[in-house]
């Protein structure tokens, strides 16, 4: 392929040489130039792969746009890199180039470090910009290719969010000084222009982000200096951006005003919700929990996507004999049904698929949460609110005076709590709730701790179920695709996972297990007849999902140790 100076890469010598490789034929080139005729500022590759063409070469392959940027990268001789959002340091990329530099050139900025600067471009042959850049950044500059649909979309929203970050520090610089002057009642730092333009388009963009980022938390941690952004992805927190001390308050301010919180009460913790609609009309429900800090208020947002709530068992990795024993649990009338594990460990995700599957028309569905994790249509949800003195204890006896069939407690914490939802379940009620425990044969130990009598739990216990998440291993990378190429995976972005799935311990007691049951009752004791009599552990789940090719030991051992 003939090496042109400094110019754009022109689409009949691409398809010229796609020919003489072998990649395409003749009419496949017609097809692509009748294309380019209707759309002429796309850029070539773009073009190409717009028509999904067979690989002549490779028969069963098709012509799209990472393949042919990995054959124009082979064919200039420059390394092409998949650009990972989450690897990028976006304050420092924003810092080190101009966005009219960068978008005249289309270029954009990876890395930084003592050894130079790496650059993408999807412009092999378009070098103008090296020399100067090299010269104002004082390092040398490593060019490499890469898409240009993902150089475009990430440069366009990345040098938004920048103008905006630094419209909304000017604008707080000049509004702290009118507060000084006008010393008005109830204003606070960073508050005033939480509904500022800028502020506003930051809002949208790192919710944006974190929902194409499939984060399902978003922290916002203030600090001295800067603030911190990150995401929790596949349960691993990721740090995506630092924010001005200024800006990071005003952003939490404005995100405590769409959550109905009071935005000028900052010492003492609150919870809200919104439901946000997004660009492109993906709606998203947003949790909301702040906390103070010696620099500001911290903010945990946690992310509930509409479709996800959509899954069934099968999609939480609860499947075969385990499914089945807890599907013959939920058809109970009466009754307790215990899911433990720390938090994070998909404890919701469970009993929310339960009450769906649970919840007709024919039955009285009413749950007591704090905070209410989802809004459902088809229960009753209540909300606990201290300041009411409404707790646990207090809303069940309510909602026993509501003829429930079914009730949810969100979680057993105190011997109130425990002693009102045996009762409720003695007194004909099935009854779903969370323990914190370890493991399975733990909660019959953790409710003896609260002080509910043995012979209780053995008339009302019917099944405990513990669980973890573990990361799954990522298709495309076991296709073998991206290995191949050398290239991180565009599905995983090189961690080798995506998604989660779970492993489940379900304790179903038999009248051996219970009869062990007692004040001086043994967990060990427990623990050994459960396993004798056929129980699956964490580990024998994890190690079953390991031989079938889902995740690895390490993972298993990482969320079981």
């Amino acid at each position: 392929m003939r090496k042109p100076d400094d110019q754009s890469l022109d689409l009949e010598r691409l398809l010229d040489t796609l020919q003489a490789d072998q990649h395409l034929n003749p009419r496949d080139a017609r097809q692509v130039l009748d294309l380019a005729a209707t759309q002429p500022a796309r850029h070539p590759l773009e073009t190409i792969a717009a028509l999904n063409l067979e690989n002549r070469r490779h028969p069963g392959q098709r012509l799209n746009l990472d393949s042919l940027c990995l054959w124009l990268a082979s064919k200039v001789g420059l390394p092409y890199q998949r650009i990972d959002p989450m690897q990028l340091d976006l304050s420092q990329v924003n810092a080190l180039i101009s966005p009219a530099f960068a978008q005249r050139h289309g270029i954009l900025i990876l890395a930084s470090d003592s050894h130079g600067v790496t650059v993408a471009s999807a412009q092999p042959y378009r070098r103008d910009w090296q020399a100067d850049l090299a010269r104002s950044l004082g390092k040398p500059v490593h060019h490499v290719l890469a898409s240009p649909l993902q150089l475009r979309q990430l440069t366009q929203s990345l040098f938004r969010l920048a103008h905006s970050v630094q419209g909304a520090q000017h604008q707080q610089a000049a509004s702290l000084g009118e507060l000084e002057q006008l010393l008005e009642v109830g204003k606070r730092q960073g508050e005033a222009n939480a509904d500022d333009a800028h502020i506003v388009h930051i809002v949208d963009w790192l919710l944006q982000y974190a929902i194409e980022q499939r984060a399902s938390d978003i922290h916002l941690e203030p600090r001295r200096e800067q603030g911190r952004l990150r995401y929790r992805i596949d349960g691993l927190l990721h740090t995506v951006y630092a924010f001005p001390a200024s800006v990071t308050l005003a952003v939490v301010s404005r995100l405590k005003h769409l959550g109905r919180m009071d935005v000028a009460e900052k010492r003492r913790p609150q919870d809200g919700r919104v439901k946000s609609a997004l660009s492109g009309g993906c709606e998203v429900e947003l949790r909301l929990s702040t906390l103070p800090t010696p620099f500001g208020e911290k903010l945990v947002l946690r992310l509930f996507d509409p479709q996800q709530r959509q899954e069934d068992f099968a999609h939480l990795g609860l499947e075969g004999e385990q499914l089945a024993q807890w599907q013959a649990l939920l058809q109970r009338r009466q009754g307790i049904l215990l899911v433990t594990g720390p938090t994070g460990s998909g404890k919701t995700s469970t009993l929310y698929a339960s009450l769906k599957l649970l919840a007709t028309p024919e039955v009285n569905l009413c749950t007591i949460e704090d905070p209410i994790e989802r809004l459902e249509p088809a229960f009753n949800q209540m909300q606990v609110q201290p300041a009411l003195d409404l707790g646990f204890a207090n809303g069940v006896r309510a909602l026993l005076r509501q003829d429930p069939d079914i009730i949810m407690i969100g979680e057993i914490r105190d011997r109130e709590t425990a002693l009102v939802a045996v009762q409720a379940a003695l007194t004909g009620h099935l009854v779903l709730s969370t323990l914190h425990t370890n493991d399975s044969c733990s909660a019959i130990t953790r409710l003896l701790e609260l002080g509910v009598a043995d012979y209780l739990i053995r008339a009302t216990l019917g099944g405990v179920m513990a669980q973890r998440l573990v990361r799954l291993l990522c298709r495309e990378c076991q296709g073998g695709a991206s290995s191949a190429c050398g290239q991180p995976c565009l599905v995983c972005r090189g961690t080798g996972f995506h998604g989660r799935t779970g492993l489940f311990e379900l304790l179903v007691p038999s009248a051996a297990l219970r009869a062990r049951i007692g004040a001086g009752a043994d967990l060990a004791c427990l623990r050994h007849q459960a396993l004798e009599e056929g129980m699956l552990d964490l580990h024998r789940c994890g190690e079953a999902k390991v031989a079938r090719g889902l995740t690895l030991p390490g993972e298993v051992f990482r969320v079981c140790a």
